[in-house]
């Protein structure tokens, strides 16, 4: 197949890269050339184009079997979330208009879920969030829902959990900086998924996702806060984080949710199965490579 990667990134090059191995062809969209040399080594092709700007879409040597949107907006706030997920996803769309791919897969956020109330939420539970990035989500999912009812665009949305892996993982890395903080008793829910499980449900996706259709990516098993510190603890000899003082807690509930998010459909319908089903065994994984590479500071035994 001939692929393109948008957003060629954390999760993109690593995707690439299988594609790669699989016997694809693929070229790789970064916003700039920086960078362009890692592409190159994976075997990827480098494009520069910016989603955002129609003009940069039409310039690309298209058409493409496989299209995989896996964009990232930096960090960015609310009007960055608009300009790159939902005009860049306006501007796929009507660039995909003439010439549709056989797949376009699009990696959207488990944020579309504003549950509180610690509930299993599945791919048909309502997507109410109460932040407004997450409303902007929901609406460039909802622009892919329509293009696949009325354009016959064969788009197909994942719903990513929060991704681990080398050199991420928001709680982990804190935690081996000593600047962690459990928040009241520990019992907000976490859920996650390896970069490589990423990858693995967007390769399966592409081949035997159903267009229009939503599968989340997330592992096995939802984990509080304290389960979570509690294994990095017994695991690296470091001591848990303190609690978290009444304003710190404050000021992260904002936006917060407590949801239980589960992946039976994607498990099911596109005969997934994890390499790390849950973070117990990814984390393992992470820390075992930190050590090889020497970048992990451990406290000695009895100190």
């Amino acid at each position: 197949m001939r692929v393109l990667i948008v957003g060629c990134g954390y999760v993109g090059l690593p995707l690439g890269a299988e594609l790669v191995r699989l016997g694809h062809e693929v070229f790789g969209v970064r916003r700039s050339a920086a960078g362009a040399e890692e592409l190159v080594a994976a075997g990827i092709k480098p494009l520069v184009a910016d989603v955002s700007r129609a003009e940069d879409l039409a310039g690309l040597p298209g058409p493409f079997d496989w299209v995989v949107n896996t964009v990232s907006s930096s960090k960015g706030g609310v009007e960055e979330y608009r300009e790159v997920y939902l005009r860049g996803t306006k501007n796929l769309i009507e660039w995909l208009g003439t010439r549709p791919p056989l797949k376009f897969v699009y990696t959207s956020s488990t944020s579309v879920y504003g549950q509180v109330d610690g509930s299993s939420v599945k791919e048909s539970s309502p997507t109410v969030p109460a932040t407004e990035t997450g409303r902007v989500l929901v609406e460039v999912e909802g622009l892919l829902f329509a293009a696949a009812r009325e354009k016959k665009l064969p788009a197909v949305v994942l719903r990513v959990a929060g991704i681990y892996g080398p050199e991420r993982g928001h709680l982990f890395l804190q935690y081996l900086q000593d600047a962690a903080r459990m928040q009241g008793k520990g019992d907000r829910l976490i859920n996650m998924i390896h970069r490589e499980d990423v990858v693995g449900l967007i390769i399966a996706t592409l081949q035997s996702g159903r267009a229009g259709e939503v599968y989340n990516a997330v592992d096995d098993e939802p984990v509080t806060q304290l389960t979570f510190f509690r294994f990095l603890a017994e695991s690296t000899g470091k001591p848990m984080p303190p609690v978290a003082s009444a304003e710190e807690n404050a000021a992260r509930k904002r936006g917060l949710t407590q949801k239980r998010v589960q992946n039976r459909r994607a498990k099911a319908e596109l005969g997934y199965q994890f390499r790390y089903p849950n973070f117990r065994l990814g984390y393992t994984a992470e820390l075992i490579r930190l050590e090889r590479e020497g970048k992990l500071n451990l406290p000695e035994p009895g100190d």
